[in-house]
């Protein structure tokens, strides 16, 4: 069992938290994550690992509130300890040698998103990073991606942080100077209909493009087939697989979709677990 030793809220429904782990901290590598269990009763969920320190034996996870699940983690304290941390688990990112690099992080996709871009700049890449959000209150860690940024954006959609308007806008715009950038790879971590727009973005330019499918693993095995994804005409299983693939492979409609097939139940399990409480 693991024990909270911090956590915060970093935006609304967005929750930090930090846990002794030093056998997973020695282990992991960015892209990775790990399956948490909030206590017996509640479902494992994979979260990404958003920030790992070997020294320390600490590892970071970001998550937004969700289901039933995710409110019970949001809910633990200081000191609290998980009833069970598995990893890390996950291929890793693939961090090749590049001249530029650009990290497109939408909302809580700055969390995946940070380690590889500290990865990328600790190897001597150029880190351009565009994060948006839809309004300033739902941006954070801006300053963790712009200390391993060579240039950081921000934007999001009412325009009450950095400019207006949707990450695709300046990643179009970086992409159409490219001659001078060398932009040889974009990695865009967000909303899956952020990451297929992104993914739509780059292909005119022939740019490579990752994304992670990270929301739509279940138990982080390949088991259960909840994670299974169309990729250039394939099924691949996220969570043993992935969770990156090149964007321009995967099948967007078909994984949209998918990603609608249990939202009513969330909504049941998260509102039955609000109930409970309230009538303690």
């Amino acid at each position: 069992m693991s024990t909270i030793l911090e956590r915060r809220e970093l935006a609304p429904r967005i929750h930090e938290i930090v846990v002794e782990a030093p056998r997973i901290a020695r282990k992991a590598l960015p892209g990775q994550f790990v399956m948490v269990m909030a206590d017996e009763k509640g479902e494992r969920i994979p979260l990404t690992i958003a920030d790992f320190d070997c020294a320390e034996g600490t590892v970071t996870m970001v998550l937004m509130v969700v289901g039933a699940s995710s409110l019970k983690l949001s809910r633990l304290e200081v000191g609290d300890r998980l009833y069970a941390l598995i990893g890390p688990l996950g291929q890793p990112s693939d961090i090749a040698p590049v001249d530029t690099v650009v990290m497109v992080a939408g909302g809580v996709g700055t969390a995946p998103i940070y380690p590889i871009a500290r990865a990328y700049h600790q190897s001597g890449a150029r880190v351009i990073t565009i994060q948006g959000a839809r309004s300033k209150e739902l941006l954070f860690w801006a300053d963790r991606l712009a200390s391993v940024s060579h240039e950081h954006v921000v934007t999001t959609d009412d325009g009450t942080a950095g400019r207006q308007g949707l990450v695709t806008e300046p990643l179009a715009e970086l992409l159409s100077r490219d001659a001078e950038k060398k932009i040889a790879r974009v990695y865009a971590i967000g909303p899956a209909v952020m990451m297929k727009f992104c993914s739509l973005t780059t292909r005119p330019f022939g740019v490579e493009t990752i994304v992670s499918l990270n929301s739509v693993m279940v138990d982080g095995t390949g088991m259960c087939g909840g994670c299974r994804v169309d990729v250039g005409g394939q099924t691949r299983f996220t969570c043993v697989d992935g969770p990156e693939f090149d964007g321009h492979l995967v099948d967007w409609d078909l994984l949209l979709s998918r990603q609608k097939i249990y939202h009513s139940q969330e909504n049941c399990a998260r509102e039955r677990l609000t109930k409970e409480s309230a009538e303690r």
